[in-house]
């Protein structure tokens, strides 16, 4: 008689568990709760929620029933930062939290680097021109005076024209020029250096003739 030897049944392999903005290991109640909290609408511009700002940094269980929340103010004295707090503590404490801490942290500062791919996409769609150039360093700023306005650099004839795509929401180069929300053209000129917030400046598009904000790069 051949005996069978019994197949060995295959082992789940452990799933990646989720990391905060400082690479701590997160919970499964730490990481619902801060897609609860990155869910909230940014104050002055509610077409984005705070994780797409990026201005959500952690959430830390510090019992079964108490969480302390990190958050990064787009600058130091943004006056929605208290209303973005409230907001998360109305929402964290709506699932049951029953202490909610929001702690302001400064450090690493935050940067127009920060707004996801997804929240420049929907700033486009809202007809806002996202933050251009994506810095590698975190030295000084430096500060340049610019021209009022801008204008798409000479391309070749193999070259394809890249503005339907960003409309699309690609990520634009670093060095991008500064293209119309609405219709693409990088023909535009500048209005006003501040808009509704002090975060946005007021242009206006050549071609299409349209004024926009535009999300200022930082």
């Amino acid at each position: 008689m051949v005996t069978k030897t019994p197949r060995a049944t295959p082992q789940a392999q452990p799933t990646a568990s989720p990391q905060d903005a400082a690479g701590r290991t997160e919970t499964p109640l730490e990481a619902e709760l801060r897609r609860l909290a990155g869910s909230v609408p940014d104050p002055e511009l509610p077409v984005l929620t705070l994780a797409e700002l990026g201005v959500l940094r952690s959430v830390r269980c510090l019992t079964p029933s108490s969480v302390e929340v990190e958050l990064t103010p787009t600058y130091t004295g943004c006056p929605a930062v208290e209303a973005m707090a409230t907001d998360i503590e109305r929402v964290l404490h709506d699932h049951g939290m029953a202490d909610v801490t929001v702690r302001r942290v400064l450090t690493p500062a935050w940067t127009t680097d920060d707004i996801t791919d997804e929240g420049r996409r929907r700033l486009r769609e809202f007809g806002i021109a996202p933050p251009r150039a994506v810095r590698t360093d975190q030295g000084p700023v430096p500060v340049t005076l610019s021209p009022t306005r801008t204008t798409a650099p000479a391309r070749t004839a193999t070259e394809p024209d890249t503005a339907a795509a960003t409309l699309l929401g690609a990520p634009e180069p670093g060095d991008a020029p500064l293209r119309c929300p609405h219709c693409g053209s990088t023909d535009t000129e500048l209005l006003s250096r501040f808009s509704s917030t002090a975060c946005k400046a007021l242009r206006r598009c050549l071609d299409c003739r349209e004024p926009f904000d535009h999300f200022k790069e930082l």
